[in-house]
């Protein structure tokens, strides 16, 4: 009877531990939730429409020359993204609000005209790339850019920031379809690590596809979304911690979408048709489907890329509205309903949903653009990382600045990608 009741006992024990253990993976599980979502978006985001097809006209051209780029790119995406963290968190003040107030209303101007060529282009590439995946299907872009502008201003419109993250990122996680496409392409190891220390920098070519893969992580769009975005949500300087973790795991996601996506047309298109040109959604496809099959290749590329559009397209055109408003002294905020203090803020956001839509169904060719956009976004980083050095210099108070040897690593990286850029404005001219 006592070896039985020590049975018992020993059982409810572990019961009660294991019930414990569940209890506290369940109470992280929620605090993560409340704090992480802001990185992860914006990152989902930078995987978009114009990144993959980058990505995949990198691998058809240059196989896996351009893989060592994109992780060297990991830690410099997160640096910049973290001191905009630190930026809205601290100062709860948007990005295009705080250079009006530190550097006045011209420098503003410029940052506002900065993000605003960004954002269109981008949002142009979106549709484009909406459009495409419904043709790969027989859907006609009259039927699908309408949809999907529809969708997206009716999830503005729902009064809750957390609401459009959480489907934004629940969207945007339809781009790891080309991880097992990746895989399924069957790359030859040895061929990845010996390209590794390939970097034909003498090519021409091979430099713009370099600068448009830059210009396709570091985005001006991306460093005013995610600082208003800490603000919308309501986060606080205890939250910091967090939402670092959150912005890491972001930067690591979307370069291995972005490797994923060169590795798996390097295995393919590559191989097959070295230099092959990949300006439509339906190319990328059907260079795949040769070890994929048809059908499998139509449906992980039509997932990956319309996940990447829509995130983008949603994340874009909040960061464009949000920075036109801070610098324009507007209220603005996903949290409000329209009335006549954010009309104007929810009226730009309308807007760039319905000329860009508008452009994709009255144009053509529009896809050839992916590759200039990215390009575009690489030049204009001297602007936009300067102003966010110096931001992040003034406006903080001195126990939230950049200390030591982390501050002299981050100034460096930024002066490298700006440096990077000034000499493709110069070999572009």
């Amino acid at each position: 009877m006592e070896e039985t009741s020590l049975r018992v006992d020993e059982t409810s024990v572990v019961i009660e531990l294991n019930q414990e253990r569940r209890r506290r993976h369940v109470r992280l599980f929620v605090t993560l939730l409340a704090v992480w979502g802001p990185g992860l978006i914006v990152m989902l985001a930078d995987t978009d429409a114009g990144c993959l097809i980058t990505a995949a006209q990198s691998g058809a051209q240059w196989g896996y020359a351009l893989l060592i780029p994109e992780i060297v790119l990991i830690p410099a995406l997160y640096m910049v993204q973290e001191i905009t963290v630190r930026l809205g968190v601290i100062t709860k003040k948007g990005h295009g609000a705080l250079i009006r107030e530190h550097f006045g209303p011209k420098w503003a101007g410029l940052s506002a005209a900065s993000l605003l060529a960004s954002a269109i282009g981008a949002l142009l590439t979106e549709f484009v790339g909406v459009a495409g995946v419904g043709e790969l299907f027989g859907i006609s872009k009259w039927v699908t850019v309408p949809t999907a502008t529809a969708f997206l201003i009716g999830l503005a419109l729902t009064r809750s920031y957390r609401k459009v993250e959480r489907v934004g990122i629940a969207i945007g996680l339809a781009e790891f379809a080309f991880v097992p496409a990746m895989f399924l392409a069957h790359p030859h190891l040895h061929q990845v690590v010996s390209a590794l220390s390939y970097l034909p920098v003498n090519h021409h070519s091979y430099l713009t596809l370099l600068a448009a893969n830059v210009g396709a992580v570091i985005m001006p769009w991306m460093i005013f979304y995610q600082q208003g975005a800490v603000i919308d949500k309501g986060l606080l300087p205890q939250d910091l911690k967090k939402e670092r973790h959150d912005t890491a795991v972001g930067a690591v996601i979307t370069q291995l979408i972005m490797i994923s996506v060169i590795v798996a047309l390097a295995a393919t298109a590559y191989q097959v048709h070295r230099g092959a040109n990949l300006t439509t959604v339906a190319q990328i496809a059907h260079a795949l489907s040769h070890q994929l099959g048809g059908h499998l290749a139509n449906v992980l590329v039509g997932a990956a890329i319309l996940g990447g559009a829509m995130v983008a397209a949603l994340v874009v055109s909040v960061a464009g509205s949000w920075g036109i408003a801070e610098v324009l002294g507007w209220q603005h905020s996903l949290n409000e309903r329209v009335d006549r203090r954010t009309a104007k803020f929810y009226i730009t956001y309308i807007s760039c949903h319905i000329v860009g839509a508008a452009l994709v169904l009255t144009s053509f060719n529009l896809i050839n653009l992916s590759i200039d956009v990215e390009v575009m976004n690489a030049m204009l980083l001297p602007i936009v990382l300067t102003l966010l050095l110096l931001l992040e210099a003034r406006a903080l108070p001195e126990q939230y600045r950049m200390k030591g040897a982390y501050r002299a690593i981050v100034r460096g990286v930024c002066i490298v990608i700006m440096a990077f850029s000034l000499f493709m404005i110069a070999i572009t001219i």
